[in-house]
């Protein structure tokens, strides 16, 4: 949720960019975060200036052409997905405080505000939005002005120390104040920041894109921690102002990375990147021997060997992954799996021991849900495994090991990528525990991983027949509803064949398990309504292939439209649909990776027809920081 930028340079620095073409165009690559309003605020010599407004960042910026903000080497922005108060004007960010003299932004949920407004009315405060924001930007000012007695360079660090003790909830903070040019003070709690490391400047981000395109040096901060920002220090602390230390890294993508390069948007981008996303995840995972290695595995094999349940949890395309990474882990390793909700893993009590591994599968390594069901887990005694594509966030750093995906900045709302390279990484510690335990023989391993290492080819393969996919969606942009079938690991990809229609094109779409059709959705088939079946391997288990066919022929019989997804060379679904496109063949287990693909491509095409913005599909936001 809700995109933050905050950056303060020298008065030489700002000869090159100023802050507020720093903080513009941080809000531009953090927009995928939030798009219902955005607000930038700068320190100038008259005091704190700013600009806020409803709907996307072209909105602010048509504000700014008209009434452009003063020169500042100080600013903060915020692109914005709501929660507490509509997309308003007034509800936008920056929220101003102290007669207009501090500027505070805020990604998050202040649980506590409603206590919080009510002392602060009882002192006279006022308030002019709905939001819970607006309580913690009058609630610093009152600390702020509290700390009168403080020495002065400090005087905002303290009060935001003190302000956050009274703050419930998850948050990230960024504060100015008129009284302290060349100084940014930020927060965070169960929210994410990050700071970036210039010379002669220094910047914040709600990720590493708010910066990439000045430095790719970058401080991973802790929880509960508060970091305040000049042009020449960057000086951290919990908070009781106790020292603390953030974790440098070197971010390994540029800002070329996370632009269009030459496509309609950056979902078709990022579709036409899942070859390269899969090799990279693949890449440096075995040894000279050709054994599987995972380096960041920092669980102890004895444990590893020891685990008699696997847990994964996930949300939305994710908890697909993990439905897929089940059926490929029972059946190496042998190991019962189970796929939860992260948002109800917790509060079922599930069953979890020291025996138990943990699976956390989250893009942005941020997701709210995900990381208080890993907090539960660890409480539990279980050991956690995060697999996540980004450096430095949260759910590695408090999971006990970490798989990191390398599929390089995800901008688009909705998932593409990322769902490959997560599967491909689930696959690989699937391989592992295998080869760990015993469950296969290394010469099994290594047939599975070069068959892996074929995929990117074959993931190219079906993506240089995309136009037929294309074709159809423009010809179907005006159904109201699609329907989605699969068996084994088809019905995962079945039901993310759905959600991305859902996600993109705004209309009814369902994914089942083709066996549950006769037990009730078969009451949904009607003359022309389409219906996508994945069709697993007439070569790999025969039965299922068979059945899948009688299903095609039960819903052909009551009028559906059967457009197939099949392996290549599978002829006999030709004279049971309307449409058929093949992938190239592959074992049973590895599908997914394929069979994903056509569909990703058709939610695109039909959005995408139907005039809608694929990238910022409404209501939603990329990385889901709040519960």
């Amino acid at each position: 949720m809700c995109g933050i930028v905050g950056y303060v340079g020298r008065a030489e620095r700002t000869q090159d960019h100023g802050a507020i073409d720093v903080v513009l165009e941080g809000l531009r690559r953090l927009e995928y975060r939030g798009y219902d309003s955005a607000g930038v605020a700068v320190l100038t010599d008259g005091g704190v200036a700013s600009a806020k407004k409803a709907g996307k960042l072209a909105n602010l910026l048509g504000v700014l052409d008209t009434a452009p903000l003063p020169e500042s080497r100080t600013g903060i922005g915020h692109t914005r997905w709501a929660t507490h108060g509509g997309p308003t004007d007034l509800n936008a960010h920056p929220h101003l405080a102290d007669d207009g003299k501090l500027a505070l932004i805020h990604n998050g949920i202040i649980e506590n505000f409603a206590e919080l407004k009510t002392e602060l009315l009882a002192k006279r405060a006022t308030f002019v939005s709905e939001t819970d924001t607006e309580a913690a930007a009058v609630l610093l000012a009152d600390e702020y002005r509290n700390a009168a007695d403080v020495e002065a360079s400090v005087r905002l660090t303290v009060a935001m120390q003190r302000a956050c003790q009274k703050l419930e909830g998850a948050f990230t903070l960024l504060a100015i104040h008129s009284d302290l040019p060349g100084v940014v003070v930020a927060a965070r709690r169960n929210s994410p920041l990050v700071v970036g490391l210039g010379e002669g400047e220094n910047f914040l981000g709600s990720d590493v894109s708010g910066f990439i395109d000045y430095t790719r040096r970058a401080v991973e901060l802790g929880q509960d921690q508060i970091v305040t920002i000049t042009p020449d220090e960057v000086v951290i602390t919990d908070f009781f102002g106790k020292p603390a230390a953030g974790k440098e890294y070197h971010v390994d993508w540029d800002a070329a990375a996370a632009e269009k390069d030459g496509y309609p948007s950056f979902m078709e981008k990022e579709i036409h990147e899942q070859p390269r996303a899969v090799a990279d995840t693949l890449l440096g995972r075995n040894d000279s021997h050709g054994k599987l290695t995972l380096d960041e595995l920092r669980i102890d094999e004895s444990i590893l060997r020891s685990v008699d349940k696997i847990i994964v949890i996930a949300c939305g395309t994710s908890a697909y992954v993990g439905q897929v990474a089940k059926y490929a882990i029972e059946h190496w390793c042998r190991i019962p799996t189970e796929v939860e909700l992260s948002h109800e893993f917790r509060y079922r009590d599930p069953i979890v021991n020291e025996k138990t591994l943990v699976v956390a599968i989250s893009q942005s390594g941020e997701t709210m849900d995900t990381l208080m069901a890993v907090r539960h887990a660890r409480e539990q005694g279980a050991k956690v495994l995060a697999i996540c594509n980004t450096n430095g966030s949260t759910i590695p750093r408090e999971s006990d090991a970490v798989l990191y995906t390398h599929a390089g900045p995800e901008i688009a709302v909705a998932s593409t990528k990322a769902f490959l390279a997560q599967i491909t990484a689930s696959y690989l510690l699937g391989l592992y525990l295998a080869q760990l335990r015993g469950n296969k023989f290394q010469d099994e391993i290594k047939t599975i991983l070069t068959d892996l290492a074929a995929m990117p080819e074959k993931i190219q393969a079906v993506l240089d027949h995309e136009q037929q996919i294309k074709d159809l969606a423009v010809s179907m942009k005006d159904v109201n509803s699609v329907l989605f079938l699969g068996r084994h690991v088809g019905f995962p990809v079945a039901m993310e064949g759905a959600l991305k229609l859902k996600e993109l094109a705004y209309i009814h779409a369902e994914g089942f398990a083709a066996g549950e059709l006769k037990h009730g959705p078969i009451a949904l088939i009607e003359e022309g309504q389409p219906v996508f079946v994945v069709v697993p391997s007439p070569n790999g288990r025969d039965s299922l292939h068979a059945k899948v066919v009688s299903n095609i022929q039960e819903v052909r019989a009551r009028g559906a439209k059967t457009i197939v997804i099949a392996e290549a060379g599978d002829e006999a679904v030709r004279q049971y649909a309307e449409h058929v496109f093949y992938v190239p063949a592959t074992s049973t287990l590895l599908a997914p990776l394929l069979t994903t693909v056509p569909l990703q491509i058709f939610a695109c095409a039909l959005a995408s027809e139907k005039g809608y913005d694929v990238d910022q599909p409404r209501n939603l936001a990329k990385s889901v920081t709040v519960e």
